[in-house]
């Protein structure tokens, strides 16, 4: 299996299964005389980790880093950084029922069609387990930034529980770490704790939308044609497992609008242009405006239910269903801290391309 890397410059390498002994990343790329150090890359882990709450799986998983190569005293030192992270709370067992079955919804069976073979404990590298390895990496990439261009800042939060959706009206950033959402609406958090709680005790799940912000990103980033900071932005949420649907700026909503409503207006202020809005999401023609960058991305059901489903067996055979084991009843929770470690991890492949190639920006406004 290849093709599980990506980045320019600051590339990253994610390994390891599901119930595997362990999983993790190497980082090639990152720039020397980082301040590091696994606590530092703890404290998002510890974001993502599984049974942090009652709306996430019950797996009891630690999560614990460990930074095996590319550090010495305290410091990255311009060589690749390994990362790992042990399993520690594997049920193997939970998933015997399946090795003959092909789960509806999961990667099982295009796997299959594709290997000739598949990991039926947990599905493997197609497991929502593979992302701990990115939000290691995205600890290292934001350790980076904080050294490089410490103005940005990086905040995921969930839009859209199912058919429950945030008001914008009572959007608060300090509400984000507040509740177990990670939600910038309040009441909407609260309304979700019901809807949620009697979607996990049916066993069923629902769907999610994830907006990421990158504030203070300079203008600049991003390179034309097929170097776009969007296109790589959008091909780093569409990796995360479950992710069927990414939008940015205005996104699917721009069809809607006339080019008066559309286009963001442009004026002179005190510090550099300023744009009457932000229907762009903070990038035009693939370069970053200055203004915040923000992405979307729909997180689909988690598709281990305990409803009985239609599928097939190896030989073909019709069968039914009942996914066993500790799932998330909404798995875009956990995608959060995800989608801000894919975040981190572009800008700062995007920000090293950038300085490699052009330096400070060329075209000087005013």
């Amino acid at each position: 299996m290849s093709l599980n890397t990506f980045g320019h410059l600051f590339r990253v390498t994610t390994w390891g299964e599901s119930h595997g002994p362990a999983l993790g990343a190497t980082v090639d790329g990152c720039p020397p005389n980082v301040a590091i150090d696994e606590g530092s890359i703890q404290q998002w882990l510890d974001k993502r980790k599984p049974g942090t709450s009652k709306y996430t799986t019950q797996r009891r998983e630690a999560d614990k880093v460990k930074i095996l190569s590319g550090t010495f005293e305290g410091k990255t030192t311009g060589t690749p950084v390994q990362l790992m992270i042990e399993n520690t709370d594997q049920r193997s067992k939970d998933y015997g029922d399946i090795i003959e079955k092909f789960r509806p919804g999961h990667a099982d069976i295009t796997y299959y069609q594709k290997y000739g073979n598949r990991d039926y404990r947990g599905g493997g590298r197609s497991s929502a387990r593979e992302t701990a390895a990115r939000v290691a990496a995205g600890g290292l990439a934001r350790a980076a930034l904080a050294r490089l261009a410490p103005q940005i800042e990086i905040t995921g939060y969930m839009t859209r529980m199912g058919a429950h959706e945030i008001d914008r009206e009572n959007f608060d950033w300090d509400q984000i770490e507040q509740n177990p959402f990670w939600t910038p609406d309040a009441k909407a958090a609260h309304t979700w704790a019901g809807y949620l709680d009697g979607l996990r005790k049916s066993g069923s799940s629902v769907g999610a939308i994830i907006e990421v912000t990158a504030r203070g990103v300079p203008a600049g980033l991003g390179a034309p044609v097929y170097g776009k900071l969007d296109t790589d932005l959008a091909a780093a949420m569409m990796s995360i497992n479950a992710v069927k649907g990414v939008e940015i700026g205005e996104g699917m909503s721009a069809a809607m609008l006339t080019g008066e409503l559309n286009a963001d207006e442009i004026t002179m202020g005190p510090d550099g242009p300023e744009y009457s809005s932000n229907h762009s999401g903070g990038i035009l023609g693939g370069i970053s405006t200055g203004q915040d960058i923000v992405i979307r991305f729909a997180v689909k059901p988690t598709s281990s239910i305990l409803t009985t489903r239609k599928t097939i067996t190896k030989s073909g055979e019709s069968t039914e269903i009942i996914t066993k084991g500790r799932h998330d009843p909404c798995v875009g929770i956990r995608a959060v801290p995800v989608g801000e470690a894919m975040m981190a991890c572009v800008i700062l492949d995007h920000l090293l391309l950038h300085r490699g190639q052009i330096g400070e920006n060329q075209g000087t406004i005013g």
